[in-house]
Parts: structure tokens; sequence; C-alpha cells
């Protein structure tokens, strides 16, 4: 069982991105919450309302009810370079709207590297063995329009946990788990909004959704009294289109998301269903809401996509200080010419206090893409950057 903490707590180490100090202790696998691709984590880690490619499946499925076509992506990141570790992780998109089906059918693999181990024996340093510990998400999910303005979504999700590979002396089991959790999403993309008090009408131009993902039972690695939750999220987005016209867009987004992990009176974690409740109510309404983390962003496009098109990138995430105190600036760009496109994303603490050595700091995320079969719905309004 030592082995096993050990290696779980490297994990949450270098994934303290994830989650609020308090809950790192309290929920498994926080890998399921790394934003995953180069386009959205450079404008702060906010995507859920606009949630407009195939990392939607990541941000809010339900934005997937919105596009047409197909599209595969591939994301790697060296992770926490500052560490100097063998840490990487790689994330693989599909998305393909099926006609028949009336709605997208989508799928993602994540794949966290944590890099190689020694095994030694209680008595000495030894060495027994190496071995590699990972973790793992195959997630499949479906999203259709409930109207022309809404769009829901529904991921499921096999998550499988691999920390060490057998036991040591007297521990009992492998360090090797798996669960299945999953999410559900929904989006409001108003088509037609007026502004009766100032004028003007958002239709196109704004959109609204919310992302409940990572619901399951809890995980465990020898036995379910041990067992610890899941990081079951809640995540509320925005997205406005400011400007455009026939070469430019400029889009903001605004993120808030939160975990909804709780611990009962006797300090034993609650289950799922009871923590998406008692996570608002077992604590005073003002320490409820420092928890959220709050992310915005701005994304500039120029040119058309069927030709050549670049965009900028930029946006800031903001962790209160009791409950995290991450705070990071976000960088990126990307290019679209015919079906394919390339992003990277850049992070820095270095601008705030202390950040000069933050683990997250000069993180890059490189994406490649291809999109084929989109038909011109999928242009019109807010989506555009697939």
């Amino acid at each position: 069982m030592n082995m096993i903490k050990s290696i779980f707590g490297i994990g949450l180490m270098v994934l303290m991105l994830g989650t609020n100090i308090k809950a790192q202790g309290e929920a498994a696998v926080p890998f399921l919450l790394l934003a995953p691709d180069s386009r959205f984590s450079s404008i702060g880690e906010s995507g859920t309302g606009l949630a407009d490619n195939s990392a939607a499946i990541f941000w809010n499925p339900a934005g997937l009810a919105f596009l047409t076509g197909q599209e595969f992506s591939f994301t790697h990141s060296n992770w926490l370079p500052q560490f100097k570790l063998d840490l990487f992780y790689d994330y693989a998109t599909y998305r393909n709207y099926i006609e028949d089906l009336a709605g997208t059918v989508s799928a993602s693999i994540t794949y966290m590297n944590y890099g190689e181990f020694i095994r030694t024996g209680e008595g000495g340093p030894e060495e027994l063995g190496r071995f590699k510990a990972f973790d793992a998400a195959l997630t499949v999910g479906y999203a259709t329009k409930l109207s022309t303005d809404w769009g829901v979504g529904f991921n499921f999700r096999l998550i499988h946990s691999n920390l060490s590979d057998q036991p040591v002396g007297a521990e009992q089991g492998k360090g090797v788990a798996t669960t299945v959790s999953f999410d559900l999403g929904t989006m409001w993309r108003p088509t037609n909004l007026p502004l009766p008090l100032v004028g003007g009408n958002l239709g196109g131009k704004f959109s609204v959704g919310m992302n409940i993902s990572n619901i399951g039972p809890k995980i465990f690695y020898i036995d379910k009294a041990q067992a610890d939750p899941i990081p079951t999220n809640l995540r509320l987005g925005f997205a406005y289109r400011i400007l455009e016209d026939e070469f430019n867009s400029l889009t903001y987004t605004l993120d808030f998301s939160k975990l909804l992990v709780d611990k009962d009176t006797a300090g034993m974690s609650q289950k799922f269903y009871r923590a998406m409740f008692t996570t608002w109510t077992s604590k005073p309404m003002s320490e409820v809401m420092r928890e959220i983390v709050t992310t915005m962003g701005f994304e500039y496009w120029y040119g058309k996509k069927e030709d050549f098109a670049f965009a900028l990138r930029t946006g800031f995430f903001y962790e209160d200080p009791a409950f995290g105190n991450r705070k990071f600036l976000t960088f990126g760009a990307g290019i679209r010419y015919d079906i394919y496109g390339f992003d990277f994303g850049y992070i820095t603490t270095s601008v705030f206090r202390g950040g000069e050595n933050h683990p997250l700091s000069d993180t890059l995320r490189f994406t490649l893409l291809v999109g084929w079969g989109t038909v011109a719905e999928s242009t019109r309004g807010l989506p555009r950057g697939i």
C-alpha cells in the first residue's frame, strides 16, 4: 500500500492543476480535470460556452449538436516542464455527424504518463524491477438538438489507473483500478435574442453552456473501504461574439467551475449522488463561492477557413488563494487551411508574485486536426473555430 500511496501522491502533486487544495485529498484520478486541448487551454481554459470543435467532448458535449461533418484531432504536451520529469499526456478526439441518428457521435482517448518507477523491497534499496505508471480514459458520446436553439450531449467514460503493477512485501493487491463515469451537457445558442431595453439582437452571437462531468462511483485500488471519489465537476460557460465581418471575428469566453465532492460528518467521502448536492450546503455559502474557479479568454480569427485563416488567443485563470491559489495567463495561436489545422497553447505564471518557478509555467500544448464534410450550417452564428 505504501508504494501505491507514493505514486498516487506524485500523481496528485503533478496534477494539482485540476482542483483546489482541499479537494485534492478527496478526489482520485485528477487527470480527468486537465484541460486537454491547445485551443481552449489558450483562452484561459474556458470552453464550456463555445465548445465548437471535437474537444467539446471534454468541455461540453452539447456543443457537438451544432456541428456537422467529421473531425479528428490529436494533442500532445510535455507536462509540467519545471519538474524536468518524464511527464506527458496525449489526447485524441473524433466526431462525426450522422444524419440517420439526427446528431453527432464522438470519442476521445486521454493518456497521462507519470514515467518509470523503481520497485524496491521493504528491507532496503535493492532494485527489484521497474514499471511505468499511467492513467487513461476512453470516452464515447452522443449529442443532438432538441430545437433550433438547444442542444444536449451525453458521454460515457471508462477510466483505468495503473499506479503500480504488483504488490511489494506485505502489501495487498496491485495499484491498478478501473471505474466508469458519465457526463451531461446542455447548450443554448439562440438564433434570435432581442435586447428591448438597449436595442440590438444577440442572436447568433451569444451562447450559454453547462456541463457536469465525471459523474460516477468511487474508485479503489485495494478494497472498497479505501475508495476515493472521482472528480465530479460542474462547469457553466458563456461565449459572446464581439466582432464579426467577412474576414474578422473576436469572441469572449467566460467559465465558472466547481468540484462536486464532499465529506460527511465522520470524514468519509460522500457518494457522488449525494455530494453533488451536499457540497453546496455543508459549508458556509461564502466558502462555497470561494471554491469556484473563474476563467476567461479572447479568441481573434482573421481570414476564411476554406482558404486560409489564423487565430490569436489569450486568457486568464484564477483560483482563490485559500483554495489552490492558481493564477496564470495563457497565450496561443492557430491556423486553418482547407481541412487541416494546427493550434498551440502556452501557460505562464511568471507575471505573478512567486510564480517564476511554478511547475505550471512554460507548459506547452500542441494540437493537429483534420476536419472534413462540414457544411455551411456549422459556420453560421457563433461556431467558427472548428
